[in-house]
């Protein structure tokens, strides 16, 4: 059943009032407030070592970009109407590293890298951040080890933002990993370890590297509260950008949000911060490819991390090198079994198929990965069960026509052009 694309409509999905105070134990708004508070301190430095966020004052942020002509090009090519307005959350443009990880990656190096120059006396959070670009400091953090496993765009995020901190770095990258995102790792002085196993054996290898070394400090993409909470800052920027635009969000305008998931932490943490400022009228929605729905499996079968796609006879390869964790988070798939919507899976052709229209239609370059979340507005309406979701949370037809819909693209920006050219001329 899983290895076709699908829609699941999610059965353990609760009212948001219902699951508000048990949200409130493991993630408390508090502390994603005091994340948001913790960036601000961060955006003197980011500033000045990454010129490329000085028109945003040091602030990581992407454009939020209509897409009018995606939209029809996406009803044209296969035939049903998206209703309401098509929206790209543009995190593929995120400075630093181009992709979603800039947000939970690179804020758990910065909280890390405040925790241990505080502890030493070096800072203080009255302080101007610029002062970490200090060759003193610099220093101070080169005796400091971060290693993480990742697919690609975790351990770019990661490896240049620990980079320019003047932390030693070690990505343990799996056989799924893009061969220019470990060149580009490597050009900024990170050590790239290879492995030609899969995604969770990087991460095994990378977990037990650092618990070797008590200088070494090790960011677990299928535990991190930090990075989960890194993500979830997300929330309250798109809430301006919605604002800025003039654009409603209640029980007559719905939002409705569609993101690739690989581990899940990324989706996991943005999904939960909408949801704490939009709640019910906030609807998301997960999207993997058929040949590694991890995630899927685990919420459906809630058997969470001990879900692997192998286990059902599926490959867990996928064009979609970002998606390629056989193995979901046990604690993002825990965490949004009461809260996200429902998930679509997609067949890695149609990713190419996506990331030519979108150029093609509005001249944007996405990843393959990032293509992925089309898969969300194109089985909106076609899937019977979300006839059936529409009608339980009272999403009649005049309410779906004032719908705002955002595809959130998670990388891409980075690809070589070269690269880029072969996505365009692929078809499978």
């Amino acid at each position: 059943m899983y290895s076709k694309e699908l829609c699941w409509v999610n059965p353990y999905k609760l009212p948001f009032a219902l699951t508000d105070a048990l949200c409130q134990l493991i993630v408390s708004d508090e502390a994603i407030a005091d994340a948001e508070k913790r960036l601000l301190r961060f955006a003197p430095f980011i500033k000045k070592y990454f010129p490329e966020t000085e028109q945003d004052n040091g602030l990581i942020e992407s454009p939020l970009k209509e897409i009018p002509q995606m939209k029809s090009a996406l009803q044209d090519s296969y035939g049903f109407e998206i209703p309401g307005k098509l929206y790209l959350k543009m995190d593929s443009h995120l400075a630093i590293a181009g992709s979603v990880k800039a947000r939970g990656g690179i804020y758990e190096v910065l909280k890390h890298a405040e925790d241990l120059c505080i502890a030493a006396g070096k800072i203080s959070v009255t302080d101007n951040y610029e002062k970490l670009a200090d060759p003193a400091i610099r220093e101070f953090l080169s005796n400091y080890t971060v290693q993480v496993g990742s697919t690609g765009n975790l351990g770019m995020s990661i490896g240049i933002m620990s980079a320019a901190l003047g932390f030693s770095v070690k990505i343990h990258m799996s056989a799924d990993a893009k061969q220019w995102k470990k060149d580009l790792l490597r050009s900024k002085g990170v050590e790239v370890l290879e492995y030609s196993a899969d995604y969770s054996k990087a991460v095994a290898e990378g977990r037990k590297n650092s618990d070797l070394d008590p200088t070494s400090y090790f960011i677990d993409d299928e535990k991190s509260i930090d990075l989960f909470i890194g993500y979830a800052t997300a929330a309250k920027r798109l809430q301006k950008q919605l604002d800025d635009l003039s654009i409603s969000v209640d029980k007559d305008h719905p939002l409705i949000v569609y993101i690739p998931a690989g581990v899940g932490g990324a989706p996991g943490g943005i999904t939960y911060g909408l949801k704490r400022i939009f709640k019910d009228n906030v609807h998301c929605f997960f999207v993997e490819t058929t040949t590694c729905p991890s995630v899927l499996i685990g919420l459906d079968t809630q058997t969470f991390e001990k879900a692997n796609v192998r286990n059902y006879g599926i490959s867990g390869q996928t064009e979609a090198d970002g998606l390629a964790c056989a193995s979901p988070s046990g604690f993002v798939t825990r965490i949004m079994t009461n809260q996200v919507s429902g998930e679509f899976t997609v067949d890695d052709g149609k990713l190419y198929d996506y990331l030519r229209l979108l150029y093609n239609s509005e001249n944007i370059q996405i990843e393959p990965s990032s293509c992925a979340a089309f898969a969300g507005p194109c089985g909106f309406t076609t899937y019977p069960q979300m006839a059936e979701y529409c009608v339980q949370h009272d999403l009649s037809p005049a309410r779906l026509q004032n719908a705002t819909q955002i595809v959130w693209a998670t990388g891409g920006k980075m690809i070589p052009r070269e690269i880029y050219d072969a996505y365009l001329n692929t078809y499978l």
